[in-house]
Order: C-alpha cells, then sequence, then structure tokens
C-alpha cells in the first residue's frame, strides 16, 4: 500500500502520520495500461488468479462438470452482464456521493475554522499573542483533530494531550462525542468574552452562526459513517457478480475454446474491480488508499490557524514512497 509517512515534531515529540489519499500526476494511456500502485488491483489479484485456474478447468473438461454437459450459451450472459453492469453502476454512484459529499463537509470544516479564527482575530479587542486568542484557536484545531480520530474509531489521545489543557483533556477522556463537547466549550469562551466586554451581541452572533456550521459538519459526517449503503444490496451485487464469473466459462467454452479463461479474466476483472473499489469508497473515513486524507487536511487546518496568529506550525518531514502528492 503506497503512503505518506508524515513525521511532525511537536514539543520534542514525534507523532507519525499515515496519509493514504492518492492523487497522482496524470500518466500516458500507454502507461496507464500498467498502472498498479493506487489501483485495486493488489487486492483482487488472487480472485482474478482463482477464476483463471477455475476457467482453464473447464475448459480442460470441456464444459463437463461431474460427467454432464453444463448446456450453457452466452446469449444469457449477455442479457445478465447488461442488468448487472446497470446496478453496479448505481451503487457506484451512490458510494461516490458519500465520497464527494465527505470530502466538501471537511472542505467546510476547513473553511468554517478559518472564518472563526479571523473572526477572533479581528473582531474582539484583544490582540493575537493573547492567551484568550491562542486558547482558542487551540480549541479550533483540537476539535479538527477530534473528529478525525471519531470517525476513524482510533484514539485521540496524543493529539489532544498537545493541544489542550490537562484538565480539559482529562474531561474529554470520558466523553464519546469528543468534538461536540469542544464546541461546547467554545461556546463557553465567547460567554466569557461577551462577560468581560471583547464581544458585542451583533458580533457574538456571527460566532455562534460559525460554531453552528462546524456542528452541522459534525452531524454530516456522522450520518455517512454510521448509515452504510443497505447490507442487503451490497451482498446480492458481490454474490451476483462472482457467481456470474464462475458461470461464464461454462458459457463461452464451446464457442472461444482455449481463449476462455483469458476472456472470463477480462470480463470479470471488470466487475470484480468495480466492486473492490465500490466497497472501498463506500467508508470514505477510513485508511483505505482511496479514503479522504484526514490527517493531511487536519495539518492543514493547524498549520494555517498557527499562522494566521503569528506562530510558527509545527515542521512536517514528508518522506515520499514513489511519486504522488498528497491532498
Amino acid at each position: 500500500m503506497w503512503s505518506f509517512m508524515l513525521t511532525a515534531t511537536y514539543s520534542g515529540k514525534q507523532h507519525l502520520y499515515n496519509t493514504y489519499m492518492i492523487i497522482r500526476k496524470k500518466h500516458n494511456w500507454f502507461k496507464m495500461l500498467f498502472v498498479w500502485h493506487g489501483s485495486v488491483m493488489p487486492e483482487i489479484w488472487p480472485r482474478l488468479v482463482v477464476l483463471f485456474l477455475f476457467s482453464a478447468t473447464v475448459v480442460h473438461f470441456h464444459g463437463t462438470l461431474f460427467n454432464y454437459k453444463v448446456p450453457l450459451n452466452p446469449a444469457p450472459f449477455t442479457l445478465l452482464g447488461v442488468a448487472l453492469a446497470i446496478f453496479m453502476g448505481f451503487r457506484n454512484s451512490a458510494s461516490y456521493d458519500r465520497w464527494w459529499e465527505a470530502r466538501k463537509l471537511w472542505g467546510a470544516l476547513i473553511l468554517e475554522t478559518r472564518s472563526l479564527c479571523r473572526q477572533a482575530l479581528t473582531l474582539t479587542h484583544l490582540p493575537a499573542n493573547s492567551e484568550h486568542i491562542q486558547h482558542f484557536v487551540q480549541l479550533l484545531i483540537a476539535y479538527t483533530y477530534a473528529l478525525k480520530h471519531q470517525l476513524r474509531q482510533t484514539d485521540a489521545t496524543a493529539d489532544l494531550q498537545r493541544l489542550l489543557p490537562p484538565d480539559l483533556v482529562q474531561l474529554l477522556q470520558t466523553k464519546t462525542f469528543k468534538p461536540v463537547i469542544l464546541l461546547t466549550e467554545m461556546g463557553l469562551w465567547l460567554q466569557n468574552r461577551r462577560k468581560e466586554g471583547n464581544l458585542d451581541s451583533i458580533t457574538l452572533t456571527a460566532f455562534d452562526q460559525n460554531l453552528n456550521q462546524l456542528s452541522g459538519i459534525v452531524a454530516g459526517c456522522e450520518r455517512i459513517a454510521n448509515t452504510p449503503i443497505p447490507y442487503t444490496y451490497s451482498v446480492m451485487l458481490h454474490r451476483t457478480v462472482y457467481v456470474y464469473g464462475f458461470l461464464l466459462p461454462f458459457g463461452l467454452v464451446d464457442s472461444i475454446g482455449w481463449m476462455t479463461p483469458f476472456m472470463v479474466v477480462f470480463i470479470g476483472f471488470t466487475f470484480i474491480a468495480l466492486d473492490a473499489i465500490v466497497a472501498e469508497i463506500e467508508d470514505p473515513f477510513g485508511q483505505e488508499p482511496n479514503d479522504l486524507a484526514l490527517n493531511a487536511m487536519s495539518y492543514t487546518v493547524e498549520k494555517s490557524l498557527l499562522e494566521m496568529i503569528g506562530q510558527k506550525a509545527p515542521e512536517l518531514q514528508v518522506k515520499v514512497k514513489n511519486k504522488f502528492v498528497l491532498d
């Protein structure tokens, strides 16, 4: 699996990040025929080998099974193939819609966190280097990392400990929905600034609207993560693909003979690869090669917000395996 190995130094400690989304330079048509990394071939090639061997066995026995000739011809496979392609296309569209909606939500997250940081800098009477501004920015950054860890079901402790005071980290350890708790902390921060006279009611309303947007982003991501494509629908298509692939040699053996294994693998590759791609992008918050680069986007938020308040962002040393770039 290709991945970025991102090593960032924070206060003398090193944290390792893996970024899995692949955005490659465009190859010419010939090189595209042999692209391996970033495709689903590493995952599906064993299945294609099994399909090839099974097809070769069918050809060897001339389409018989236990001394019984299987009376199949290409006609039913043509009809079934068209129907299967339509259903697979529909499932592919549904999965890509989930992936693209998730990407838009995280794009909105980057926008809203920058807007809130800008508002804190320009609409309050606090200097950029004040303790209150820095704490608010750390809450925004921690919110981003907490959401990433919640969606991936990973431990957020390391990121929270480097970003937040110990008492708040301890509070978050007992909570399930850490991004929501951090939004509440931001609301309390605004309440305190209002009491101190650093915010008026109109400015407070503007802040609150952006906090509501962040709350909506959490809910949108949770909706995608917790509502997969109906399982029975996925199982039905998955089974149909493999039944189609393993029956196809019996339908082709009498018409194309020894070419049957090659044609079966080629046709099977189309359906099996599409099935694998759909399963991969159905959960856009995972850590598969073509899932969203949440580590990279979280670091983007951290770096941009720290630069806005005049702080140097943590240094990021990028080790690139092969040639592709980070989203």
